[in-house]
């Protein structure tokens, strides 16, 4: 038997500073970080259900929210979009883009530039939120494992993928959910999948 559980990482913008602020003020988790920015003005980027449901999350601790799209409409649910324009700490920014992320020790400020006019202008912030997705570590298993469309790994029956004794467990077939405590439960479910294998070829 073999478990697949090389997980997903978050994608990454490309712009200046990113990674140098990454964990210093940059993070690609609402959920895992807001608590650590009470009372600070936030930009978060992204224009899907995730940034819309993230974007609300953290009014419960920013004091303001930038929500930064690159396009003039969100792909999101309208139930989703309802939400943040009934959000009165959020501010939307159409047609813009993440240019730099700056600062010293710790994220200081952004430059936002709006695609449209070509017009850059930077503003004091005090921490970055990236909400564009996943990419799966499934590049190892092209055609050898079958792959759904966004490149994670398909399960069929319980954890089993379309191979015979390989599981997958966690955010390398999860696309909804990544979080840690149902990575940990798929984990539990495949193991017990491959005791139950090796337990009837024994």
């Amino acid at each position: 038997c073999v478990i697949i559980a090389t997980g997903a990482n978050p994608r990454k913008l490309g712009v200046k500073g990113e990674l140098e602020y990454s964990g210093k003020g940059v993070s690609y988790c609402a959920l895992c970080d807001g608590p650590f920015f009470n009372d600070k003005v936030l930009v978060i980027v992204g224009g899907g259900d995730a940034a819309m449901g993230e974007a609300n999350f953290l009014t419960k601790f920013a004091s303001k929210v930038h929500l930064v799209h690159r396009r003039d409409e969100f792909r999101a649910s309208k139930a989703m979009q309802d939400k943040v324009f009934a959000n009165k700490k959020i501010e939307v920014h159409w047609n813009t883009e993440l240019e730099e992320v700056k600062g010293d020790k710790m994220i200081g400020s952004v430059v936002l530039k709006n695609n449209k006019s070509g017009e850059s202008d930077e503003m004091e912030v005090g921490g970055v939120f990236i909400s564009v997705g996943h990419v799966p570590n499934t590049s190892l298993f092209e055609g050898k494992v079958e792959l759904d469309k966004q490149g994670y790994v398909a399960l069929k029956e319980g954890m089993m993928t379309s191979v015979s004794g390989v599981y997958a467990a966690g955010d390398v077939h999860d696309y909804k959910y990544k979080q840690a405590v149902t990575a940990a439960a798929f984990g539990c479910m495949a193991a017990i999948e491959a005791e139950r294998r090796l337990g009837e070829k024994g």
